[in-house]
C-alpha cells in the first residue's frame, strides 16, 4: 500500500525532469548566452556587431546618395536638352552636386572654354553663326571627360568594396566562433565526465550563436554589394551616353 510519504516522493521525482528542462530553456537564452559565453566568443560577437553596423551604415548612406544622384540628373539631362548655351548650363551646376553628369559637364566645359575663343559677351554657345571658333583638339575634350568619367566613377563606388570584405570574412569570423564554442563543449564532457544534454547544449548555443551573428552581417553586405555594383554600372552607361552626347555638339558647332 502506498503511503502520503511515497506519494510525495513520486510526485517529486515526476517533476524534476520538468524542473531541468525549463532550467535547460533558460540556460540556452540567447541573452544569456551572450553573458554567459567566454571571453574570446564575446569579442568574436563584438567584432562581427561592428561589421555589421558599419556596413548597414553604407547601405543606408549609398541608397540616399544613389536616389540623389538619379533625381539630380534627370534634372540636369532636362537643363541641359533644352538650354541653347553652354553658360545656362554651368549656371545650374552648383545646384546638382550628386549628378556624376554635372563633373563631366564641368570637365569638358572648362577644356572647351580653354581652346575656343569667348565671343564678346564671353558665352560659347552650342549653335554659333558664320565665323564662330573653332575647337583646337576634340581628343583633349575627350580625354578631359574620361578623366571626369574617372573620378565621377570612384566617388560613386567609394566604401561600397567594404560590403565586399564584409561578405566574404564575417563567415569565417562567425565559423571560428562556433568552433571556439564546440571546442568549450568538449571540455564541458571531459570535466563534467557525462555527455548530457545539459552539459552539451550551452557550448552548442554558443557556436550557434556565433554562425548567426556572422550570417546576419554577411548576407546583407553580399546582396546590396550586387545591388550597388549594377547601380553603379547603370550610373557608368550614362555617363558615356552623355560624353558621347557633349562629343557630338562639340564637333558639330566647334569644328
Amino acid at each position: 500500500m502506498r503511503t502520503p510519504f511515497s506519494a510525495l516522493a513520486l510526485y517529486a521525482q515526476e517533476a524534476q525532469p520538468a524542473a531541468g528542462a525549463g532550467e535547460l530553456r533558460s540556460n540556452t537564452d540567447i541573452v544569456s548566452l551572450i553573458q554567459d559565453a567566454s571571453l574570446l566568443s564575446q569579442i568574436v560577437l563584438l567584432i562581427l556587431l561592428l561589421f555589421s553596423a558599419i556596413a548597414w551604415g553604407i547601405i543606408l548612406y549609398k541608397i540616399w546618395m544613389y536616389r540623389r544622384a538619379e533625381s539630380q540628373t534627370a534634372t540636369f539631362l532636362g537643363v541641359f536638352r533644352k538650354s541653347s548655351k553652354f553658360s545656362e548650363v554651368q549656371a545650374v551646376c552648383p545646384s546638382l552636386p550628386e549628378s556624376p553628369l554635372v563633373g563631366l559637364f564641368q570637365s569638358g566645359y572648362a577644356e572647351l572654354n580653354a581652346q575656343l575663343r569667348a565671343d564678346k559677351t564671353g558665352e560659347l554657345k552650342p549653335s554659333q553663326p558664320a565665323g564662330r571658333p573653332t575647337l583646337k583638339s576634340l581628343e583633349a575634350v575627350d580625354r578631359a571627360l574620361l578623366r571626369a568619367n574617372t573620378a565621377e566613377l570612384t566617388k560613386l563606388e567609394r566604401h561600397v568594396p567594404f560590403l565586399a570584405t564584409t561578405a566574404s570574412i564575417t563567415p569565417f569570423i562567425g565559423l571560428f566562433g562556433t568552433v571556439w564554442g564546440i571546442m568549450t563543449s568538449f571540455q564541458g564532457i571531459g570535466a563534467a565526465g557525462s555527455s548530457s544534454l545539459g552539459v552539451v547544449a550551452p557550448g552548442i548555443a554558443e557556436a550557434l550563436v556565433a554562425t548567426a551573428a556572422g550570417l546576419f552581417a554577411a548576407i546583407p553586405a553580399v546582396y546590396f554589394y550586387n545591388h550597388f555594383t549594377n547601380r553603379v554600372k547603370g550610373f557608368a552607361a550614362d555617363m558615356d551616353d552623355f560624353s558621347l552626347e557633349f562629343l557630338n555638339i562639340c564637333e558639330r558647332n566647334f569644328t
